[in-house]
């Protein structure tokens, strides 16, 4: 019975490692969980990559949604909760980043989108703004809470007031997914076509 109770241990301690890293998702270095939860509901990472410019590492991002999606347009149109995680790779000015993500969004935009969004990507590029840096490390997550809105957390702290327009957080999306994606092997890893480089 002890050897038996032994042996027991033995296994569950082997295959103890297994089970943790079936639950994270690697990209470029940074892990993710398969699932979180935003405002009560489960959501399961839809799909995780890197942003590179050049050669280099900026940022690994994840998308969690309530269930599995291979399209743009289903990702976007889906209801409930909504996660975008980015993981910082490198150094980034806050105000830098803020700008790049505010340009990505107005060029997947038609001018309807734009009058539409205007106030809410004001007010995301003054959440980056204000947050000055971005380190290598940090965590960035913008979660879309139904009923609330678009917030920003910077390293689990809120960052700014919710941003209530739904379109925003289409348009948001949109930077990695839309027609025209701040990177194409991202888009293709969000959308469970491959793996960032």
């Amino acid at each position: 019975m002890i050897l038996r109770r032994a042996a027991l241990t033995v296994l569950l301690s082997l295959a103890l490692p297994f089970a943790t890293q079936a639950q994270t998702v690697d990209a470029g270095g940074a892990k993710f969980e398969t699932s979180a939860e935003v405002a009560g509901q489960k959501l399961v990472l839809n799909g995780a990559g890197v942003r590179y410019r050049a050669v280099f590492k900026v940022y690994a991002a994840g998308l969690y949604i309530k269930a599995k999606a291979d399209t743009p347009d289903a990702i976007i149109k889906m209801d409930g909760a909504k996660r975008v995680q980015i993981k910082m790779l490198r150094d980034v000015d806050g105000k830098d980043l803020g700008k790049a993500f505010t340009e990505a969004m107005q060029k997947n935009m038609t001018p309807e989108d734009r009058s539409k969004t205007i106030n809410g990507i004001f007010k995301f590029g003054q959440i980056f703004a204000d947050i000055k840096r971005a380190p290598s490390g940090s965590n960035i997550q913008v979660d879309w809470i139904p009923g609330t809105g678009s917030q920003v957390f910077f390293d689990g702290k809120a960052a700014g007031e919710p941003i209530k327009e739904p379109e925003f957080y289409a348009a948001l999306l949109r930077i990695w997914v839309g027609e025209h994606p701040a990177d194409d092997n991202l888009k293709d890893a969000w959308l469970g076509k491959g793996k960032s480089r």
